[in-house]
C-alpha cells in the first residue's frame, strides 16, 4: 500500500479522530472507508441518472425552458392567484 500525505481542515481532522476513537479504528482506516464510500455513492448516482435518462424531456405539454422561466410559466397558468370561494 502506498502512502499519500494530504492537508485537511481542522474540523475534518477532528471528525475523523472522533470516529476513529469511537469505532476503535485507525485514522487511516476511517479515511479509506470514507473515500471508498464516496466513490460508490457517485457510481450509484450515475446509475440512477442513466436509468431515468430516457424519460427526461419526454413530457410534451411542458415548456422547453421551464427551469429558466418558471415565474412566467406559473403566472400564465394562474398559479398563486386568489380565487373566489
Amino acid at each position: 500500500m502506498k502512502t499519500l500525505t494530504v492537508r485537511l481542515p481542522e474540523v475534518l481532522i477532528s471528525q475523523i479522530e472522533v470516529e476513529s476513537r469511537r469505532r476503535k479504528l485507525s485514522k487511516s482506516d476511517v479515511v479509506r472507508e470514507r473515500l471508498t464510500a464516496a466513490g460508490k455513492s457517485r457510481e450509484r448516482q450515475r446509475a440512477a441518472l442513466d436509468a431515468i435518462a430516457a424519460v427526461v424531456g419526454s413530457v410534451d405539454w411542458l415548456p422547453r425552458d421551464l427551469s429558466a422561466r418558471t415565474k412566467k410559466y406559473l403566472k400564465s397558468t394562474g398559479y398563486g392567484r386568489q380565487r373566489t370561494r
